[in-house]
């Protein structure tokens, strides 16, 4: 019954796939001003609760927006239970955080603030730290009107949105350069294709428009990090669901899966076939993907 379900996937991505996954922008709408303060929180450690954590501390933008733990050291190094995704382009995941909890960039924002194992503040706090600072005081009445939790996490969300990776290889083979991408990358996509691992990792975010249960055809072993959707809605079928994230980049920002288990990008290839499709795949096959995953390592601009 396995083997005939994964014949129908393949089968389905030969037929519906070729054109399922789109370049990136290579430049959105944003607004300057307020994109300039969010990056000025973005980076401020001083809005947590003992002083040493930012959000750049989780998404450290010299490395494509993650800090390489299996999960990352929050305020009195206390650890996270996830693994930290990347913050570039977030902005085009259907919902935020690998449960799903946050529905947008703006929601998100607030989050880690108010975590007690990321920042460790209330809202409270967080108004009266920003309030210290007159520069922000200023910024944010010019900009906003208010100093607020929302306004702060407006002026977040806004700067998230330049962090995007355009560029990319595979981007520029998409749109028309056929020397954009090596020989063994354009094998790699089509074993990418064949083996069905765009049926979840599509869309122009190759990833992050959908949920997922990890552990299809093989129980996924670990239950102590995270249970996924279940925590959010509490029914069985959400249990080990999570937001299937996003593959631009992925070659810069191991380590692997919701709990960061996974060290390389060869072994995540493999254990995905495993658990998600019920097969180990051949070497070969297994290095051919890992060069289309290297090209789709996109460029970071910095906004001014």
């Amino acid at each position: 019954m396995k083997n005939y379900f994964v014949s129908i996937v393949i089968l389905i991505n030969f037929l519906f796939a070729q054109d399922i996954i789109n370049p990136i922008p290579t430049s959105i709408a944003y607004d300057k001003a307020k994109a300039k303060l969010g990056k000025k929180i973005f980076m401020d450690t001083s809005l947590s609760k003992d002083g040493t954590i930012s959000c750049n501390s989780c998404h450290d933008l010299k490395n494509f927006g993650v800090d390489h733990k299996e999960v990352s050291t929050g305020v009195e190094n206390k650890l996270g239970r996830v693994n930290s995704p990347s913050v570039f382009n977030s902005v085009f995941n259907f919902v935020q955080f690998w449960d799903g909890r946050a529905k947008d960039l703006v929601e998100q924002a607030k989050g880690p603030f108010f975590n007690p194992v990321e920042m460790g503040l209330t809202p409270e706090i967080l108004i009266e730290k920003v309030s210290a600072n007159k520069d922000y005081v200023k910024e944010f009445d010019e900009l906003f009107g208010e100093l607020s939790v929302d306004t702060i996490a407006l002026a977040l969300a806004e700067f998230e949105k330049t962090l995007i990776t355009p560029h990319s290889p595979f981007d520029k083979w998409l749109r028309g350069d056929e020397n954009a991408i090596s020989v063994q990358a354009k094998r790699g996509f089509e074993s990418f294709k064949a083996n069905g691992c765009i049926s979840c990792h599509q869309g122009q975010n190759i990833g992050g428009n959908m949920y997922q249960k990890i552990g299809i055809f093989e129980v996924y072993p670990n239950e102590e990090s995270s249970l996924g959707r279940f925590e959010q809605t509490k029914k069985q079928e959400d249990r080990l669901v999570f937001k299937v994230p996003s593959l631009r980049n992925v070659a810069k920002t191991p380590p692997y899966y919701h709990d960061g288990s996974i060290p390389s990008l060869d072994a995540c290839i493999q254990f995905m076939a495993y658990y998600q499709l019920g097969k180990f795949l051949e070497k070969d096959v297994v290095e051919d993907i890992v060069a289309f995953l290297e090209s789709l390592t996109g460029e970071y601009n910095e906004a001014n």
